[in-house]
């Protein structure tokens, strides 16, 4: 009997990979390869550094897939795989920023117009210029990949707790940098509903 790969959801080809089936990882590759070349071309900054890290990217999944739990969730395994491989090719380059815990907490949301303005790229280059690589990763993988804090923590190999600061900290440091206009409208409005999606408020 023919599976339907297409009918399968990601972690159940994962299963199917990890039985050898080469069709079930090519429809995993099919799914995931445009989301993670995103992810990697806000860091590479140039279309042949996003695509050699995402073919790295899949050739590790691949050689590591043994070690996948397929009652996790896939994506933030291969978003985990992706970073590690940005990472190491930019090592000697863009030595990777760091992060230390904040106690404080700004419960505004204008990173969720990343995600509904019409001017949602003007807002991604503001936050890339003016956050650390893990805020803006912790953004991106929140508001683009709609991952919850679970998922974001397993990604980016941190605790729960620290995503939770994380985003409040960019949020905090972004409402900055927004335009007045926008700050103005975030101010007056509820946050839109996609900023709680699938993982919930924070």
């Amino acid at each position: 009997m023919t599976v339907d790969l297409q009918s399968l959801n990601d972690e159940e080809l994962a299963r199917e990979s990890q039985a050898g089936s080469l069709t079930a990882f090519e429809e995993l590759v099919s799914r995931f390869e445009n989301r993670i070349y995103a992810f990697l071309f806000q860091f590479c900054g140039n279309a042949t550094d996003a695509r050699e890290v995402t073919q790295d990217t899949f050739v590790r999944a691949f050689q590591a897939l043994g070690q996948f739990d397929a009652r996790q969730s896939f994506a933030p395994w291969i978003f985990t795989i992706a970073r590690r491989k940005c990472i190491d090719h930019f090592r000697a380059r863009q030595p990777a920023s760091g992060d230390s815990p904040a106690e404080e907490a700004d419960l505004n949301d204008p990173a969720a117009l990343l995600a509904q303005r019409e001017d949602a790229q003007n807002l991604w280059n503001v936050a890339r210029r003016s956050l650390p690589q893990s805020q803006y990763q912790a953004l991106w993988l929140r508001y683009v990949e709609d991952m919850n804090v679970a998922q974001i923590a397993a990604a980016l190999g941190k605790t729960q707790t620290h995503i939770k600061v994380m985003l409040l900290r960019a949020r905090h440091a972004l409402s900055n940098k927004l335009p007045s206009p926008a700050r103005r409208s975030t101010e007056s409005s509820p946050a839109p509903q996609t900023a709680t999606a699938k993982g919930g408020s924070l």
